[in-house]
């Protein structure tokens, strides 16, 4: 019953850091770096990829004040 359970452990643990390696070894290779060519001011920054409504709405407009 023991050896069973030092099994499964072993497994898990086995399983878990093959996982973690795995995703450890997901994305891009090379340097991080800023583009610097013209198309790229046109592209969306991070604040405008994820809400992109908040960011491109114009504020709102105060009232306007009618004469008494």
């Amino acid at each position: 019953m023991l050896i069973l359970i030092a099994r499964q452990i072993l497994v898990r643990t086995l399983v878990l850091a093959a996982s973690g390696a795995v995703l450890a070894a997901c994305g891009q290779r090379g340097p991080l770096y800023l583009p610097s060519e013209p198309a790229a001011s046109q592209r969306a920054s991070l604040p405008q990829t994820l809400l992109p409504a908040a960011v491109s709405a114009p504020p709102p407009r105060s009232p306007a004040s009618s004469p008494p």
